[in-house]
């Protein structure tokens, strides 16, 4: 499809139409998983038109899209229109539950309380965009918890499910027409470390991932309603072992609890934990091993990475807390100095929760000592391995890092000397290593460039940060790892931000969960334009 620009001499080379198309299709079938909160509304007596009136607008607005008819052919371009737009889309439509809840119109059942928090568009969008993006940042405290039903919480869990593995990866695998451009979308859908191509079909790849994430995410809910039934965490019933099932696979973090992990036994916390690796592992090497592969793991230059850094962490960490650099919470089970089991599991669990951007917190970590703060904000800067749902920089691209900072170290003295990058005896690249350097350059500069911002725009509104507060806010929405330092700790919320804060955060959220190029290339003329 050709356009003439506004002067007439220059050409639009997008195929726009195909893309919205597209976006369509997939906002069609959002209506499918609204079918869960639409249950659980049922099952609780709780007001059901709020999904009932989403599932409409969802297949009107899909299907309006879908018309536009797209061609059989899906360029580059395209891609990143249709993958960019698709989580603009389903964020937008994410939140339209938020926003009829929240005004309280009598539904079919029962009527919906009033929710001021997200009677706000500004307020909605953020927190749909945090759930789908598994960021989980919210503007909801414990008051504001307390006011949603269980089918808007399940509804706000779900969302970071579906968000986990991919919208376009789950789309892949389900709608044969988007499996012609399969590659090409999830190609777009993480553009700096890709997902490895398992099997001859692209689709079959899609599907062979998202039974893996089931797989995983039902032995998640069965291990922790397992305990309840044991007798070993008497608050983790059914919905709330559903619940954060949904949430620890997608590395988001929301709770239906406002205490998060921490209203939970130290049992439920030992069993969330290793779920939370799985979920910043590369997902390939499962299906390695699945095929009789047990020693690929052990083989894998990143999860040696993923798992050193963690362990190195860890031992840091734990022996602040052990040595008292966190203050008691008493009835929250907080930090106790002196106690080894307890600094350990506040340790392993706060280390794998952040480094793996789920958000988790068993103990308000934003009055943990300044060392143990700022042990976490490094690790916000790490992230999981490539093909895995974590968010952040990401180990692949730092192991790279590292080899490119030991290579100019060695040829500064020999400058006769060809030194390849290699990972497990393989040579990257070249320009995979000029794309991992580029990538983490603009990285950081939005994260700096939006820390002055956020600071100025706090400011600006006679909202005190200090910071260490600024600088986390914007590592955790670009990173999408939710929780930060101070009031936006795990057991605090963003809600004191200004709507234009929030908003910049939503573009943070959006373009960190796509690994920021397939959002700004949209913003550049070259793009649009031949």
């Amino acid at each position: 499809m050709s356009l003439l620009g506004p002067a007439g001499n220059r050409s639009v080379r997008v195929d726009w139409r195909t893309s919205l198309s597209l976006v369509g299709t997939v906002l069609k079938y959002l209506a499918v998983p609204l079918g869960l909160p639409l249950l659980v509304g049922i099952i609780y007596r709780e007001a059901i038109y709020v999904f009932l009136l989403t599932v409409l607008f969802t297949m009107v607005v899909g299907t309006g899209l879908e018309r536009l008819e797209p061609e059989p052919d899906l360029g580059a371009r395209e891609g990143f229109l249709m993958v960019a737009g698709t989580w603009l889309a389903v964020a937008a439509v994410g939140a339209v539950p938020y926003l009829l809840a929240a005004h309280g119109v009598p539904g079919l059942f029962a009527p919906t309380a009033p929710a001021s928090t997200l009677a706000n568009p500004v307020n909605a969008l953020f927190e749909s965009m945090s759930g789908v993006t598994t960021t989980g940042a919210t503007l909801l405290g414990e008051i504001s918890l307390d006011r949603h039903s269980h089918a808007v919480l399940i509804w706000r869990q779900l969302t970071q499910w579906l968000g986990g593995m991919g919208i376009i990866v789950l789309a892949i695998a389900i709608l044969p027409e988007l499996s012609v451009g399969g590659a090409q979308l999830m190609d777009a859908e993480a553009p700096g470390v890709g997902i490895e191509k398992l099997t001859p079909r692209i689709a079959e790849t899609a599907r062979v991932l998202w039974i893996a994430y089931f797989a995983f995410t039902a032995l998640e809910i069965v291990l922790l309603y397992g305990l309840h039934l044991a007798g070993m965490a008497p608050n983790m019933n059914a919905y709330n072992a559903v619940a954060h099932g949904l949430t620890t696979l997608p590395t988001g973090g929301f709770s239906p609890e406002a205490d998060s992990i921490a209203a939970f036994s130290a049992a439920v916390q030992w069993v969330i934990v290793p779920f939370m690796v799985v979920a910043g592992t590369n997902f390939a090497l499962f299906y390695a091993v699945f095929r009789g592969n047990l020693g690929k793991m052990g083989e894998d230059a990143e999860f040696r990475g993923y798992a050193g850094i963690m362990a190195v962490l860890t031992a840091i960490l734990g022996g602040v807390l052990f040595l008292g650099g966190a203050p008691p919470l008493g009835d929250l089970g907080g930090v106790v100095a002196g106690d080894v089991e307890n600094s350990a599991r506040q340790a392993v669990f706060q280390v794998v929760s952040i480094v793996t951007t789920t958000g988790y917190a068993t103990s308000d970590f934003a009055e943990w000592s300044e060392a143990g703060k700022y042990l976490l904000l490094f690790a916000m800067f790490i992230g999981g391995s490539g093909g895995s749902t974590g968010g952040s920089i990401k180990i692949i691209r730092w192991l790279v890092i590292i080899k490119v900072v030991r290579r100019e170290l060695f040829t500064t003295t020999h400058p006769e000397a060809i030194r390849p990058i290699r990972l497990a005896g393989e040579v990257v690249d070249e320009d995979a290593v000029r794309g991992v350097m580029g990538f983490t350059l603009l990285y950081l500069v939005i994260f700096a460039v939006a820390t002055v911002l956020i600071s100025l725009d706090a400011a600006r509104i006679g909202y005190t940060l200090d910071t260490l507060e600024s600088m986390s806010a914007v590592a955790a929405t670009l990173g999408n790892v939710g929780p930060g330092f101070g009031s936006l700790g795990p057991f605090g919320s963003y809600l004191a931000f200004p709507n234009s804060s929030k908003l910049l955060m939503v573009f943070l959220m959006w373009a960190g969960r796509l690994e920021i190029l397939p959002v700004l290339v949209l913003l550049t003329s070259g793009y649009w334009r031949s």
